[in-house]
């Protein structure tokens, strides 16, 4: 079982164990669910926005037809390879 103290200016710093659990870092926000029981706690989901960029610039366009046939080989190509590609 993890605790945490909560300060003067309502801020709780996490056991290390926690965010590990969760799967966030510095940064990442997390959201409290109310329930019955108290509260769950759950890494929030970000917004769509927050992910521009994270490939960097395309050096080479890619057109329709060609990511219809990756995609269609995909779909050809047994599970078991499918998931270790991703």
């Amino acid at each position: 079982m993890a605790y945490a103290t909560l300060t003067s200016k309502g801020q709780i710093t996490l056991p290390k164990s926690v965010p590990e659990r969760l799967g966030v870092e510095a940064g990442d926000r997390i959201e409290f669910i109310e329930s019955e029981q108290g509260f769950l706690v759950v890494s929030a989901p970000r917004d769509i926005r927050s992910l521009r960029g994270i490939v960097g610039r395309l050096t080479k366009r890619v057109t329709i037809e060609v990511m219809n046939r990756v995609i269609e080989k995909m779909g050809r190509m047994p599970s078991s390879r499918r998931s270790a590609r991703a």
